[in-house]
C-alpha cells in the first residue's frame, strides 16, 4: 500500500472514530459544559498523518458540535450561545477544532522528526490548550453577557473565576490527562502494529 493509500485510509478510519466518539460517548456532560474524549484520535490522527489530517479531523469535530449545537443536544449553555450569536457559536466550534488539530500536527511534526513519543506527547498538550483556550477566549468577549449571567447563578466572584473553576479547572484539566494518556499509547500500539506488519 502506498505511503498516500496509508493516509487516507488511516484517516478516514480515525473520522469514523471521531464520528463515534463525538456522537455517542464524546461529550460528557460536567455542569454547564461538556468534557469531550474526541481529542484523542484527532491528535493520533496529526501525529500519525500530519498536520493536513490533524486539521481536517479538528474541522470534522468542530462541524458535528456545530451540529449539536443547532439541535439542542450540546447543553443548555450552548442553546444560549446560539441564541445570542448564531455565526460566532458554529464560527467558534469549527475554529476551536481546527486549530487543536493543525497545532497538535505540526508539533508532532517538528518533534517527532527526533523523538516520535516526545512529539505526540506535546501535540496532547497543545491540542486541548488551543481547543479551551479558544472557547475560554470567546466566552470572556463575545459570549459575556451568557458568563456573566452564569457567574452570577454559580456564585462565582468574576467571569474571570467562573471561567477558571467551570471551564480551566474542571474539563481542560480532565481532557489534558486524557489525551496525554491515551494519545501515546494509542501512536505506540499503532506503530508497533505497522512494524510487525513489515
Amino acid at each position: 500500500m502506498s505511503k498516500n493509500m496509508k493516509v487516507l485510509t488511516g484517516t478516514a478510519v480515525l473520522t469514523a472514530v471521531v464520528l463515534i466518539l463525538q456522537i455517542a460517548l464524546g461529550a460528557i456532560q460536567f455542569g454547564p459544559f461538556t468534557i469531550t474524549l474526541t481529542m484523542v484520535p484527532i491528535i493520533v490522527g496529526a501525529a500519525l498523518y500530519g498536520w493536513g489530517t490533524g486539521a481536517f479531523l479538528g474541522a470534522v469535530f468542530g462541524i458535528v458540535v456545530s451540529v449539536q449545537v443547532v439541535t439542542g443536544a450540546a447543553g443548555a449553555f450552548s442553546t444560549a450561545m446560539l441564541e445570542l450569536n448564531p455565526v460566532a457559536t458554529i464560527s467558534v466550534c469549527i475554529i476551536k477544532g481546527l486549530v487543536a488539530g493543525l497545532v497538535a500536527g505540526l508539533a508532532a511534526g517538528v518533534l517527532g522528526k527526533k523523538n516520535l513519543l516526545l512529539g505526540v506527547f506535546v501535540a496532547a498538550v497543545l491540542a486541548p490548550i488551543c481547543n479551551t483556550g479558544i472557547f475560554c477566549i470567546a466566552l470572556v468577549t463575545i459570549f459575556r453577557s451568557i458568563a456573566e449571567q452564569y457567574a452570577i447563578a454559580t456564585e462565582a466572584a468574576s467571569v474571570a473565576a467562573f471561567v477558571l473553576a467551570g471551564v480551566v479547572g474542571v474539563n481542560f484539566v480532565i481532557e489534558l490527562l486524557v489525551d496525554v494518556i491515551l494519545a501515546p499509547v494509542i501512536v505506540r500500539i499503532v506503530q508497533a502494529v505497522r512494524k510487525s506488519g513489515r
